[in-house]
């Protein structure tokens, strides 16, 4: 089992790295539909401080229709501030794809219209825009992993040498 984290023309290399590691962390396939507002390059991922970046499952696609035209069965939820359901209501099935828009604009309102069954969002008070890219990627990633048990997931705790008493 695993989820699919899909960032449509992220802009901000940072919450793409935060995000890849987040993927890393929870063996989460990472989807980027170009373009993007940053260079792949080796030295802009070392650059990036993003070391895992070898670890990580990622593939990149030249538009919307390339990631659709490789992706035919892909069970899609968009997160926006648009969204008539809560995160937390739907049910999230193993393999599903979690889309997230760019920082400046989210997924278009064309998208969004042709798939408002699966419009989903991160309640907020009403004068907030809405949360960073990389903090709404985890928790819609850890909802869906909550929900399916954290399948594959460590659930003991890691001792260290602070361990309280």
């Amino acid at each position: 089992m695993s989820f699919n984290i899909v960032l449509l023309e992220p802009e901000i290399p940072a919450n793409t790295g935060n995000i890849g590691r987040t993927c890393v962390a929870t063996g989460t396939r990472l989807h980027l539909i170009e373009p993007l507002g940053f260079r792949l390059g080796e030295k802009d991922i070392r650059r990036a401080g993003m070391d895992y970046w070898p670890q990580l499952d990622v593939t990149t696609y030249s538009n919307y229709e390339d990631f659709l035209r490789r992706n035919p069965d892909a069970e899609i939820y968009m997160a926006t501030t648009k969204g008539a359901k809560v995160y937390s209501q739907v049910r999230f099935e193993p393999n599903c794809y979690l889309m997230f828009g760019k920082e400046s604009g989210g997924i278009p309102e064309e998208l969004l219209l042709e798939n408002q069954e699966r419009a989903v969002r991160i309640p907020m008070l009403g004068d907030t825009r809405s949360l960073n890219l990389s903090n709404a990627a985890a928790i819609v990633l850890y909802e869906a992993l909550r929900q399916n048990g954290f399948e594959q997931l460590s659930l003991e705790g890691r001792l260290t040498k602070y361990d309280w008493k």
